[in-house]
């Protein structure tokens, strides 16, 4: 009996099958129809018009190898096909001067990024390389220049103190560029040293350090900290002219679950964003240079973040084209891993209302205020330290 009812299933289960195959090849008049796609999978790649789209343009293919695929290299048109740059990047590339239409009318600034915008490896002058020997648990890296001695020795005798605080280890480093005679600086080479001898906390590279040159700052931290402090459980990364209440970031942190920990990422969110196209404006970016709105991302005055955060940027840094500005730059590498930063109320870099700002209590619960005078940030660390202090 049992065969039998094997056979029967097996035959329902064939005309079944067969009655599904010939519905989807034919058509609603019974005739049989070749489903072919309208048009192809890849679409065509066309040029951006504006020059930093171009580029990322060109990055994606060269890590895309399904899209790579589809053009052989002798039907790859030329604006994807220049690889002029990859023999030596670090030298001024002036073919951007005819690549960029409105060129020659950018402010100075521009025209020095775009002529290095392919540089991301410069020598290290200062370096701290036995700093991390013990992994801290957090690491504070301030972005600072070098006449900004005032604002480090602050952090240093307040919010940014190394070693042991609240029972977890603390590391501080100053990231510095090249304050050159080209922009007007005095030069103060010997003191950085002492400085730098005397605090051994100074890590300075030779490029040029300039608002647009801050992104150059950002891959080259993120590059040291691979080499340099890979075990740094959580980074901390701002300017030098913020409060950070150091107390409330490792309450923060220790109360995260491993999960939490491992993808975090948060600061002052800021979203539905895009270039200023208003030349007066600090942050101006012309057509020329960059179309469309920004990913989400943090103010630069300052955000936290996960060790293995900070391996998958470095990784995701180099897919991205370099931008010049720093904390939309590190937007765009959040979004390249699928990422998105996390807003949190404890960060306010836009400051907070005037009246609270002479109280205590006001910065019990914030991790990061912006800014804040050197004289400041030794007053507010002065109140949080007090153990008389009573925010009830």
């Amino acid at each position: 009996m049992k065969g039998p009812l094997v056979v029967t299933v097996m035959m329902v289960k064939l005309f079944i099958f067969i009655l599904i195959t010939r519905h989807s090849s034919q058509d609603k008049n019974g005739n049989h129809k070749v489903r072919i796609p309208t048009k192809p999978f890849w679409a065509k790649l066309v040029p951006s018009i504006s020059y930093w789209n171009r580029q990322q343009q060109i990055l994606d293919l060269q890590n895309n190898p399904v899209l790579a695929a589809n053009y052989s290299t002798a039907g790859m048109p030329d604006w994807l096909n220049d690889t002029s740059l990859i023999s030596n990047p670090c030298q001024p590339n002036f073919r951007v001067t005819t690549q960029v239409k409105d060129y020659n009318s950018l402010p100075n600034r521009f025209k020095d990024f775009l002529l290095y915008m392919h540089c991301r490896s410069y020598p290290i002058m200062v370096d701290q390389p036995n700093i991390c020997k013990e992994p801290p648990f957090l690491l504070l890296a301030i972005k600072s220049l070098a006449p900004h001695f005032d604002r480090r020795q602050a952090i240093r005798q307040s919010w940014g103190q190394a070693g042991v605080v609240a029972n977890q280890t603390v590391v501080t480093i100053f990231l510095l560029g090249n304050a050159s005679a080209g922009d007007h600086y005095p030069d103060l080479t010997e003191m950085l040293h002492y400085e730098s001898a005397r605090h051994k906390d100074i890590i300075q590279w030779d490029y040029r350090d300039s608002f647009f040159n801050l992104t150059v700052k950002e891959v080259l931290f993120l590059e040291w900290i691979q080499t340099r402090c890979p075990g740094a459980r959580f980074i901390f990364k701002g300017d030098d002219d913020v409060f950070v209440n150091t107390y409330r970031i490792l309450d923060f942190l220790k109360g995260l679950s491993e999960s939490q920990a491992k993808d975090l990422f948060v600061g002052d969110v800021i979203t539905n964003a895009g270039p200023h196209r208003d030349k007066k404006v600090k942050y101006f970016i012309p057509e020329s240079m960059y179309t469309g709105t920004y990913p989400p991302y943090a103010g630069g005055g300052g955000y936290l973040y996960s060790g293995d955060i900070a391996a998958r940027l470095h990784n995701a840094s180099q897919q991205v084209a370099l931008y010049p500005i720093d904390d939309v730059y590190t937007g765009m590498c959040l979004r390249k891993l699928g990422l998105a930063p996390e807003k949190n109320k404890g960060f306010r870099t836009f400051n907070i209302e005037e009246k609270y700002r002479s109280n205590p209590c006001a910065y019990k619960s914030l991790m990061l205020v912006h800014p804040r005078t050197p004289q400041e940030m030794i007053q507010i660390w002065a109140w949080l330290s007090c153990p008389s202090l009573n925010c009830q």
